[in-house]
């Protein structure tokens, strides 16, 4: 595998026995190891690593002194009050290692700067009608150029590289954004992820949109709390996945937990597929029917409105679709929680949420577990924050289901 392509949490370098060039490559592992235990808990000490990793005192003594002189980890304040030396608490560098996640959407795409610890430092969003490769291409380039004229030597000389996160097949839903015939046809031989690194000149890797949203909850939103979910993100299109043992299933094909063609029963009670229902698109043609502009929905979740009846009615039929689509669900896999997220701002989240929970109380529940249905903590940008999520832990973090593991 090359340094451009995805290498996804849980797949960390591999620690063969032996020594000379492999006992490099366990110091490597240990470190990202170092690295992922501070991301998770906020700041460690030495003490604390060595209990969790089982690492002698005096190899964690010596990792966190290179990480340290890397740049890589801060230290804190001493704390005092305990017997013998005052514990040091250490934590990740904010500034120590940047990356820039792209989200291409069917209405817009977002280029971000994210740092060390998640935060998204600069953003750069453009809309369009329908999404056309050349215009795509055109929109990542200018937005990294942007963003790089804004950050000093010292900081460009910091970016891990770049995360794409795409929806697969972008060609399918042509009709629904109203693209002309055959407009969208240009991505069925378009390489996405070999043309973006043609171009750029860092590392580039390419992650399925909803994946990489599901990637950023799992690792920066309810992860912690939450070994196994099924996670719905709404944007133009639903999609989702799923987290099992505190990873992300994608599957044979890659596929698993797009759960956008899921099947679930209409207003009317016709069979419908969830995307149909539970997706943005559907209330922008709401709106449209009654006159009302639906270009906020696009510009930025901060922008939208409450909308009156057509938000209303959008919101009812979503969370009966996904009311049976998380019914559906928990009949296959007994999921501690199903997480809803969605392009737009937290209080249409909390709305949905509320609504889901009570039309799940009105289906047919015998037989089925139903898990907790909350919040998602990440937010609009989680699909920007997964796609930036890559090169950092390609680079750096390691095995997401081992540090959740070490904490039951």
């Amino acid at each position: 595998m090359t340094n451009h392509e995805y290498q996804p949490p849980g797949s960390p370098p591999s620690v063969p026995f032996a020594g000379g060039s492999n006992q490099v490559r366990v110091r490597a592992h240990n470190e990202r190891l170092v690295l992922s235990l501070v991301r998770l808990h906020g700041s460690m000490s030495k003490a604390d690593i060595t209990r969790r990793t089982g690492l002698s005192a005096q190899t964690v003594s010596v990792i966190m002194r290179a990480l340290e002189k890397e740049g890589l980890l801060l230290r804190g304040d001493p704390i005092r009050g305990r017997v013998g030396q005052p514990s040091i608490p250490m934590r990740l560098n904010p500034d120590a290692v940047f990356s820039f996640g792209v989200k291409i959407g069917r209405r817009s795409a977002d280029v971000v700067l994210m740092d060390f610890v998640g935060k998204i430092r600069r953003r750069v969003r453009q809309t369009y009608a329908y999404p056309r490769p050349d215009e795509i291409m055109s929109i990542i380039l200018t937005g990294i150029d942007s963003i790089e004229a804004q950050m000093s030597e010292a900081e460009r000389a910091q970016i891990a590289g770049v995360g794409i996160a795409a929806p697969f097949e972008l060609w399918n839903w042509a009709e629904e954004v109203g693209a002309p015939p055959g407009a969208m046809d240009a991505w069925r031989q378009f390489d996405l992820h070999a043309q973006a690194s043609a171009k750029i000149r860092h590392p580039v890797y390419l992650q399925n949109d909803a994946t990489s949203a599901c990637g950023a909850e799992l690792v920066f939103g309810v992860g912690p709390s939450y070994p196994d979910f099924v996670y719905f993100f709404i944007g133009s299109f639903i999609g989702g996945g799923i987290v099992l043992n505190s990873e992300v299933f994608s599957g044979r094909s890659g596929t698993a937990g797009a759960l956008g063609p899921l099947p679930v029963r209409g207003g009317q009670g016709e069979n419908r597929q969830l995307l149909d229902i539970a997706s943005i698109f559907v209330l922008e043609k709401l709106l449209l029917e009654r006159g009302i502009d639906p270009q906020p929905l696009w510009y930025s979740a901060d922008e939208w409105i409450d909308f009156g009846e057509p938000l209303d009615i959008w919101i009812r039929d979503t969370a009966d679709a996904l009311a049976q689509a998380i019914v559906a669900a928990a009949s296959v896999i007994d999921f501690g929680a199903a997480v809803i997220d969605g392009g737009f701002p937290p209080w249409v989240r909390a709305r949905i949420v509320k609504a889901t929970v009570a039309a799940v109380a009105r289906l047919d529940l015998q037989g089925v577990i139903i898990p907790d249905i909350i919040e998602g903590a990440v937010g609009a940008q989680a699909r920007a924050i997964g796609g930036a999520s890559l090169p950092i832990f390609a680079r750096y973090l390691t095995d997401q289901s081992i540090l959740f593991k070490e904490l039951s």
